[in-house]
């Protein structure tokens, strides 16, 4: 069940989308996540999803990849929305019966909303599914460097990020093992309603915990023999440089935001 779910996994392939540097790419998706909220219409969600059906071809993603990142956020879309569609307050009614009244205005913000959360998500995965933790971590760090002047951690900060994004997928694998270990001494995790489920998977907490804390221990151990003393003096055997790749790639996105700012 767990296994099902791709949230921070590195997908690795060769594509234009792979070899861009990562901190265009981390701006880019920025940019693509405040595009996101300029929509007003269909058309511009239509023109967003275009978009991210591009992104998957020449990413050589497979659309079952990124439709698991999206399997977390069923329960959160169906909950906003019932929940906008029930209690958002409009004039042309489409159905009414005793207290529930749905209007136009309200299934309107129920889908736009819906679609929101869908490219919020679908953004953020191609970013993390495209670049690896340590280009990740590289170029956050890169990006935040400016504000060193101001005693910022930057290093640190990018690299606790990184790092709990590559934990992400470790987790889920461990719990994953955890619930079929339980299942196998008789344990039930499929049958009964949600609140049931949530219930059964309460003794996975401690266990899993106990997990986390172990390889988190391991982890540090690690990087303590390997002299890690942060980013003071430290090298990088691939140095980061934009190209032509980079400068169309913002070309594109660049024109796509102003479509969206003027007519999406």
């Amino acid at each position: 069940m767990l296994k099902n779910i791709a949230i921070g996994q590195y997908y690795n392939a060769a594509s234009p989308v792979h070899l861009l540097d990562p901190r265009v790419k981390v701006v880019l998706t920025a940019a693509f996540i405040t595009m996101v909220f300029f929509v007003k219409n269909y058309w511009g969600y239509a023109a967003l999803l275009v978009f991210v059906c591009f992104l998957s071809v020449i990413s050589n993603v497979p659309p079952r990849v990124l439709i698991k990142t999206l399997k977390p956020m069923f329960y959160i879309l169906v909950f906003t929305f019932i929940l906008n569609l029930l209690f958002m307050q409009g004039e042309k009614v489409i159905f009414s019966l005793w207290f529930i009244r749905v209007t136009e205005e309200g299934l309107n913000q129920a889908v736009f909303l819906a679609l929101r959360l869908l490219f919020l998500v679908a953004g953020a995965s191609f970013l993390t599914l495209t670049t690896s933790p340590i280009e990740l971590t590289d170029a956050l760090e890169r990006l935040m460097k400016p504000l060193t002047v101001f005693r910022f951690p930057a290093h640190e900060l990018a690299m606790m990020m990184s790092i709990a994004l590559r934990f992400i997928p470790t987790l889920l694998d461990e719990a994953d093992k955890i619930m079929k270990a339980q299942a196998s001494r008789g344990a039930d995790f499929e049958s009964g309603n949600i609140m049931q489920r949530a219930r059964n998977m309460l003794p996975l907490l401690i266990p899993l915990f106990i997990s986390a804390f172990r390889r988190a221990d391991e982890l540090a151990l690690a990087m303590e023999s390997r002299c890690y003393r942060g980013g003071k003096g430290r090298t990088r055997m691939k140095v980061l440089r934009m190209g032509a790749r980079d400068a169309a790639a913002a070309v594109l996105v660049a024109g796509l935001f102003t479509g969206i700012v003027l007519w999406g």
